[in-house]
């Protein structure tokens, strides 16, 4: 055979091999000295003698739902592997193993950008301002546990009275951290003297009464997925957890140029799913034998327990409204493209989100202001006012619920009696019906995109390193996604397109939307997808046994009871976290359960 023959044998041996078994040994043909720990070349065809064939492709049809003649395979094949010109596959295999050889940045998002606004829908233009609830903040309590679960409102009010500094709040909270961050494992990296270091500088400045904002020395927690400059970046992962970037991503940056505080770094799933990390397994503070939920879990988990003013957490599908709601917080998941995501891991490009999780639902209005902003390095950056107005009445708002998301056997019992309450706070409530519509035909992007960002790990088998293995954690989904075909990439992606527009409608028939924040599964994944900004906030308690945690088989079997706080969530349409604040502040004050703690000991 010659030399030309043997390089289309070889690669047609690629493409059979990515089709018996990933891509993983593919990308070991195209460079093996990659897969080997000397640097010497290893032969990972040894396994894959066969041609691709007729029966190759007849078998890789049933994996796309395709069915081609004998005649229609030939074709594609293009003839043996004698002929003088290049087949359709060998031209395919050559540019996949030049384009797998291009160095394309973790940070570098898809010429093919996610924009929620829908063409000549017009959004309402909003003047960047906030203008809190009028209420009587009293003086500072004598006790460090009810100081540092104090709303960040009542916090930057007695600084402005000089009654605590952001040095004192800053040491109050380190030496939480230090009693408590090992018991929840909700921090990966404590930036102690990075804290008091910015809490003196913003002592400094309001003592020279320059006050940057309403961040202005609040201390808070960086979820582990955004870049802090010569600081451990890990996502939480561990082929990563030695990574140190060089420069602060735009969140940090916007945070300390408001005057914030950063504590350090909040654990977080790996790359971005679930609470286990290469470090442990982040914990509930109401109950520390499961799990905090995520992939914002350390956010969660240090905002509820008291270890920080608030925490900064991303969602995709869920990492905020989760944790919010396993952890007993007020989380907001903003409108897609309304905060930079510069700096941050990519998982899913047209789905990323970065908000606030406080103890608070005004604490949300004060983040928010500081997030909020067009970046240009942010391929799906919007440049979108945020304007909130907590001393305008609510009145004339409508808030829709679907009755069938207060009914059957899965509703919580704090579920109902929410519902009531906001029936007396004073909003126009009514009755909706949430549209039957086709949303698990649309979540591919998630599993693609995130395969896609994550490549090298699959190619190169450091996949393997993730402590979590199950079928539905990363490794497997990435493999998987490896075997969606382009064409039902596209067709899934237009199919999106359309529920936009159905979601669009189906919003506008009300002010905001509410409901308990997993009595429709659809609502969670529809409006991820569709960009739809929510607050996620306490409801009420109830008393469960422990559920379960990664390794820890007893929780099986504990019956102990546990008071564990449950959820509600509001939603909105597009740019609209202002209502959204608004109601959930008044929901909060008569609801009555947003000050009680968790049992730390």
């Amino acid at each position: 055979m010659n030399h030309k023959n043997a390089v289309l044998l070889d690669r047609r041996r690629i493409l059979f091999a990515a089709l018996a078994g990933g891509g993983a040994t593919a990308l070991g043909a195209c460079d093996p000295s990659e897969n080997s720990t000397d640097g010497s070349a290893i032969d990972l065809w040894s396994g894959f003698d066969e041609r691709i064939t007729e029966r190759t492709l007849a078998e890789a049809e049933k994996l796309f739902g395709v069915s081609l003649t004998t005649a229609e395979r030939k074709q594609i094949l293009g003839g043996s592997i004698d002929d003088s010109e290049s087949s359709f596959f060998d031209e395919q295999i050559q540019s996949l193993e030049k384009r797998r050889r291009q160095d394309i940045p973790e940070s570098l998002a898809p010429a093919t950008t996610f924009d929620p606004r829908l063409p000549g829908v017009e959004y309402a233009s909003q003047e960047n301002g906030i203008e809190l609830f009028p209420e009587v903040i009293s003086d500072i309590p004598g006790d460090e546990e009810t100081i540092a679960f104090a709303s960040i409102k009542q916090q930057a009010r007695w600084m402005t009275s000089g009654q605590i500094s952001s040095r004192d709040l800053t040491d109050i909270y380190l030496r939480r951290i230090e009693k408590y961050g090992e018991l929840l494992e909700c921090f990966v990296t404590v930036t102690e003297d990075v804290a008091r270091a910015q809490a003196d500088r913003a002592d400094q400045e309001r003592a020279q009464g320059q006050v940057r904002g309403p961040l202005h020395g609040i201390p808070y927690g960086v979820k582990d997925l955004l870049d802090t400059a010569n600081i451990h970046t890990t996502w939480g992962a561990e082929p990563f957890k030695n990574r140190i970037p060089e420069t602060d991503g735009a969140v940090v940056k916007l945070l300390q140029d408001a005057g914030a505080v950063m504590l350090g770094k909040t654990t977080m799933g790996a790359l971005a799913w679930g609470d286990i990390w290469f470090g442990g397994e982040t914990r509930n503070p109401w109950n520390t034998k499961e799990g905090a939920s995520g992939s914002s879990a350390g956010s969660g988990s240090a905002t509820a327990g008291g270890l920080c003013s608030f925490g900064i957490g991303t969602e995709t599908l869920g990492s905020i409204v989760s944790p919010s709601d396993r952890n007993g917080l007020t989380g907001l998941r903003p409108t897609f493209g309304r905060v930079s995501r510069v700096g941050a891991m990519a998982l899913c490009w047209s789905m990323d989100k970065i908000g606030p999780m406080c103890r608070y639902a005004e604490d949300n209005a004060m983040v928010l202001s500081v997030l909020n902003g067009f970046d240009a390095n942010d391929a799906s950056s919007i440049d979108a006012g945020f304007h909130y107005d907590g001393r305008k009445a609510i009145d004339e708002l409508t808030v829709g619920y679907d009755p069938r998301w207060f009914e059957g056997e899965s509703i919580r019992a704090t579920d109902n009696p929410a519902l009531d309450t906001l029936k007396s706070i004073g909003v126009r409530v009514k009755e909706i019906e949430f549209p039957d519509l086709p949303v698990a035909e649309i979540m591919a992007p998630l599993s693609i995109e995130s395969a896609a960002a994550f490549e090298q790990l699959t190619l190169s088998d450091q996949d393997d390193m993730l402590r979590r293995q199950i079928d539905a954690a990363w490794p497997n989904n990435f493999r998987q996604a490896r075997f969606f075909s382009a064409v039902d990439y596209v067709q899934a992606d237009r199919l999106r397109r359309k529920l936009m527009q159905q979601t669009h409608a189906f919003f506008s028939q009300v002010d905001l939307i509410f409901g308990p924040s997993f009595g429709s599964a659809s609502m969670l994944s529809l409006t991820n997808y569709t960009g739809q900004p929510c607050l996620t906030m306490r409801a009420g308690f109830e008393e469960i046994t422990p559920r379960p945690l990664f390794d820890h088989p007893e929780n099986d079997t504990d019956e102990t009871l546990h008071r564990i706080p449950r959820s509600v969530t509001l939603w909105s349409n597009l740019f609209e976290e202002g209502k959204l604040i608004r109601v959930g502040r008044a929901l909060e004050s008569a609801l009555g359960v947003v000050t009680e703690r968790p049992p730390l000991s």
